[in-house]
């Protein structure tokens, strides 16, 4: 009966622990692991006995994340209207996106690129996509890379998440201010200005 327990009680450890990784990565992605055991509620010990470095530790708090971001877009349905569509990612997850730029950060600061780049892809594929269709469809403006477009996306998902921990953005509302900036920045220049080259 104390294997069972036990194997319980690690796996409860395991969620502690990577709970406390990415709230504490959030809000600063230099956080050590020992300030995480801590805010975890576990001993060094317990943690490296999980995760035998920092390394691994943001590495598996990154891709719990990613893996949330996923099973969440899922539902979603990113076929129709590009604008719409974008609001749609926007509203089901722009938290998480927030979440995990920040761990991304810690991540690109401890992991190899190429690993970074890996773990990252599939998101990163799905927004690009989305914006290169609404750039093919006229509904997003054309003159600039996709992936700048991408960037102001997280950009602005980032700032925003940080307004909101800083009490100055209702969360509330954060979705619908994003979306609006967002589509804002993406609108296509009007076609006299494109011409024209104003």
């Amino acid at each position: 009966m104390a294997k069972p327990v036990r194997r319980a009680d690690a796996r409860q450890n395991v969620e502690k622990i990577l709970e406390a990784a990415i709230a504490c990565l959030g809000r600063d992605p230099s956080t050590s692991a020992i300030q995480i055991a801590e805010c975890a509620g576990v001993g060094r010990m317990t943690l490296y006995g999980h995760f035998p470095s920092r390394e691994a530790l943001v590495e598996a708090a990154l891709t719990r994340l990613l893996d949330k971001g996923d099973q969440v877009l899922e539902g979603v349905d990113l076929t129709g209207d590009a604008p719409a569509a974008l609001c749609a990612l926007i509203e089901s997850s722009w938290l998480l996106i927030a979440q995990s730029s920040a761990v991304l950060e810690a991540a690109q600061a401890t992991l190899p690129p190429t690993r970074v780049r890996d773990l990252h892809a599939k998101p990163e594929q799905r927004v690009n996509n989305l914006i290169a269709r609404g750039q093919a469809e006229g509904a997003f403006r054309d003159d600039l890379p996709r992936t700048w477009l991408a960037s102001v996306l997280h950009y602005i998902i980032k700032g925003a998440a940080t307004d909101v921990a800083s009490g100055r953005l209702d969360p509330t509302v954060a979705p619908r201010f994003i979306s609006e900036t967002v589509l804002a920045a993406y609108a296509p220049a009007p076609s006299e200005e494109r011409s024209t080259g104003r």
